[in-house]
């Protein structure tokens, strides 16, 4: 999310710029159920969920970081934030889809470190997937806690909604998340990750942490998603132990977006695989700052992109075996990073002030604007 745009590009970008009024998007799209998901930036509400269940969102992607739930090595685990999420979520109707990720500080220097250096890392490691599942998973604690009969200390949740599908890390080939980048070290980290999962809970699924379309960075620091996709299907198994591959096609415009995506399933009928494709991230900024960051393409280009994006992506789905695409991300939140203060398809603040974009996005769901 940080890739850098010359001038060149810049001018280019700018010359393709559409009137405000262009199109109005598709109509709603023929896809799986919970194929429109949201990566939300900030903490959500009651209202948040409201306005997205109108909007024809179904699946919210959450970052559970490892290092925040067990903070300590001997003092057990924090759930109250992922808590939080799931109970607004499940009330709503709408599922979770988890990515874990972030070394504890007493395991490692570094949240970037993959937990796979020593039999001690590991351990911690299975440990902690094995009690996330057993949480939030069918039959999971969190549900029992919220049950609809009996004693309970929590308001209940009426229909329960377990976590069935579980993402290992995030953009694994881009040292913002995971350095040293290494395909080893993550196919060692996926095979454990599958295992531990699945000692839990046998009929969850795995899916690949999305990987960095094109980092501008190499070397130990970051590789192209598809390079690394086709090295991490050299690691020994590792076609058994994942169900999805997951990718976050970060692009100056649609047209490179459909590159990477492309790039990705080449890389998988290569190796002889079909696994399900998630689009964990994607998104355009609505800032016109292109000499810095290629994703802001301003109020029209950020409609525009989003429009080609799910255009694609909807019309392809079959083929590409894409079970969900997740926009990044549901409101704008300055300094997060270099381009999160204007991805969002609402303006930051308590108040839902809707961009142009989240009119198009609802076309495509055929959802309402407002609740």
């Amino acid at each position: 999310m940080r890739l850098r745009l010359t001038a060149a590009l810049a001018l280019a970008c700018m010359a393709t710029l559409l009137p405000a009024n262009s199109g109005i998007g598709a109509p709603p799209a023929q896809v799986p159920q919970g194929f429109f998901g949201i990566v939300p930036q900030t903490t959500l509400t009651e209202e948040d969920a409201r306005y997205m269940v109108s909007g024809g969102l179904e699946s919210v992607r959450l970052p559970v970081s490892w290092g925040t739930v067990q903070p300590t090595r001997k003092g057990g685990f924090t759930w109250g934030g992922v808590d939080q999420v799931m109970e607004v979520t499940s009330r709503a109707g709408l599922r979770v889809l988890p990515f874990l990720y972030g070394t504890p500080r007493w395991l490692a220097a570094k949240q970037t470190t993959l937990p796979v250096k020593n039999a001690t890392q590991r351990a911690a490691w299975d440990t902690f997937l094995e009690a996330a599942v057993a949480r939030y998973g069918p039959g999971g604690e969190f549900w029992n806690e919220h049950e609809s009969v009996g004693v309970n200390y929590e308001p209940a949740i009426p229909k329960p909604l377990p976590i069935r599908t579980w993402q290992i890390w995030n953009e694994a080939n881009f040292f913002y998340f995971a350095f040293p980048v290494s395909p080893a070290s993550y196919g060692s980290l996926v095979t454990a990750s599958s295992k531990a999962i699945k000692a839990v809970d046998p009929g969850a699924k795995v899916v690949l942490g999305g990987l960095f379309g094109e980092p501008t960075a190499g070397g130990r620091r970051g590789m192209p998603a598809s390079a690394f996709l086709e090295a991490l299907y050299r690691y020994p198994g590792i076609k058994a132990r994942f169900d999805g591959v997951a990718l976050h096609p970060y692009a100056v415009d649609t047209e490179v977006l459909e590159e990477l995506v492309e790039g990705v399933h080449e890389v998988t009928l290569a190796a002889h695989d079909r696994p399900d494709l998630y689009i964990t991230e994607l998104g355009w900024g609505s800032q016109n700052n292109f000499k810095q960051v290629a994703f802001e393409q301003g109020i029209r280009g950020q409609v525009r992109e989003l429009r080609g994006a799910y255009g694609y992506l909807t019309e392809n789905q079959r083929r590409l075996r894409l079970k969900g695409a997740y926009w990044f991300s549901w409101k704008d939140a300055p300094g997060a990073c270099n381009f999160c203060d204007s991805v969002g398809l609402f303006r930051a603040g308590k108040k839902f002030r809707a961009k142009p974009a989240w009119h198009t996005f609802v076309s495509f769901t055929g959802g309402r604007a407002r609740p």
